[in-house]
């Protein structure tokens, strides 16, 4: 697809986010005609960007003349392949493909590592790049999180890059094909855009090992029921070198627990770590802490250097982030759980009783797998979404109080009614953040705001 390109060939951005000015940039770079079209207005960080390069672009519209004479569109990976100017680009026979395929085709002697799951891929990117960082320093963080892939490609070189993507990535993926690839675990989410499909969804996350060969890795959660069962019905189909991690079993190789050690053998290699010594809590950090860790094996990072790496890494901004405590209270930022097993991770973390803010955008949520935890663990649950009742009527029951409530303003101050000393109040919504903000860093923030302003 991309071969029968030239320079000169007419490339049409769709989206001028950070993928899509990052896909732009390389673009340029390589001499190609480049129009960028985003359907809403520019941020001025991106626009500048684009202004510098001189790079052509339009906001607020897109012109569909401009668009279909295109040789090959890339989009941004929140525009919906169902979405009516994808359908005609494609029923006009114009390639459309994701940023990390892009980057992808120009990357010259880099290696990738890409990092997928439902959840816990953030933390799992960010702890490989630290722990590949410390002995590589020629290491980049890109994708998903952080910087473009393709605008990386551009301007940073690097020999590897660490890269966490997302189903909607892989789903524009043709011959993207990292070296070691991650996947963390399959839990139902963003099921909207899959028609409701969870088998679609698996799909798209399974094409992590689409283009993998002998020469590659795939590190996978064995405990993992959907993933074992994909693992298994494609073995015939997927070529790179199978290394599982598990809590539950013992391995010939891979990684799991061997009392209190988390231990890894791979080619006969062994690392082991003491697993009170990972400053991650919880189950599910083990887990990611198992993935990046036998990352670092299969790259041959010393084994000191591990442990150092992981003993010195505090977790990512919005994730369990634990930021304030008053009057024995502590108040937790996990504005980042944007799906109910995130918030399920969450709240089996927490071991004191928990005030739980929730709710956003429903993304056609099934919340009863929180039900034990909730009857355990949770005294109130408040409501910021802008459609609650799915929440109130799974959980009405079991919990007495339950309200709704359309600042954070108030939302505190009522959490801070029914905390007594001991107890969290955490923010875990399993919930997108458009409905009342522009992300889930934007949520996260105005929520540690409101809670620092506190007498």
């Amino acid at each position: 697809m991309l071969s029968m390109l030239s320079p000169g060939s007419y490339i049409v951005v769709l989206g001028a986010g950070e993928s899509g000015v990052g896909a732009a940039m390389l673009a340029k770079k390589k001499g190609f005609k480049v129009f960028v079209s985003d359907r809403s207005n520019i941020a001025s960080k991106y626009k500048k960007q684009l202004l510098e390069r001189s790079i052509v672009f339009e906001e607020g519209t897109h012109t569909l003349d401009k668009i279909l004479h295109a040789d090959l569109v890339i989009k941004s990976p929140g525009i919906p392949d169902k979405a009516p100017l994808i359908q005609e680009l494609l029923n006009n026979g114009v390639p459309v493909i994701s940023e990390i395929e892009w980057g992808y085709y120009f990357l010259e002697g880099g290696e990738v590592i890409a990092i997928t799951g439902t959840n816990g891929k953030t933390t799992t990117a960010t702890l490989t790049h630290h722990i590949l960082k410390s002995a590589h320093s020629n290491t980049l963080l890109a994708g998903n999180i952080g910087d473009s892939f393709a605008a990386a490609v551009a301007e940073q070189p690097a020999a590897s890059y660490v890269l966490e993507v997302s189903s909607f990535q892989l789903d524009g993926i043709d011959q993207f094909r990292p070296h070691i690839s991650v996947l963390i675990n399959i839990t139902p989410d963003h099921l909207d855009r899959y028609d409701y499909s969870f088998e679609n969804y698996i799909g798209s996350k399974m094409r992590i090992v689409k283009n993998q060969t002998a020469e590659d890795f795939f590190i996978y959660d064995a405990d993992d029921a959907v993933i074992a069962k994909e693992v298994a019905g494609r073995l015939s189909e997927i070529a790179a070198r199978l290394i599982p991690f598990s809590c539950e079993k013992k391995l010939n190789e891979g990684a799991f627990l061997e009392g209190d050690l988390l231990k890894i053998i791979i080619d006969n290699q062994t690392f082991t770590m003491e697993t009170s010594k990972i400053p991650i809590q919880g189950k599910h950090n083990l887990k990611n802490t198992m993935a990046a860790s036998t990352v670092a094996m299969i790259k041959n990072i010393r084994r000191e250097a591990i442990k150092q790496s992981i003993e010195g890494f505090t977790g990512v901004a919005h994730r369990m982030e634990v930021f304030e405590e008053f009057s024995g209270v502590r108040f937790i930022n996990d504005s980042k759980a944007t799906n109910v097993n995130a918030t399920y991770f969450a709240l089996e973390s927490v071991k004191r009783p928990v005030i739980w803010i929730a709710g956003g955008v429903d993304k056609g949520n099934d919340y009863s797998a929180l039900m034990p935890l909730v009857r355990e663990k949770v005294k109130a649950i408040l409501c910021i979404g802008v459609d609650n009742q799915k929440i109130i009527d799974t959980f009405g029951k079991v919990v007495s109080e339950i309200h709704e409530l359309s600042t954070f303003e108030d939302t505190v101050a009522l959490a801070m009614r029914f905390a007594e000393r001991g107890d969290t109040v955490m923010l875990s919504p399993a919930c997108a953040s458009f409905d009342r903000f522009k992300n889930y860093e934007d949520r996260g923030e105005q929520f540690k705001k409101v809670v620092r302003s506190l007498d």
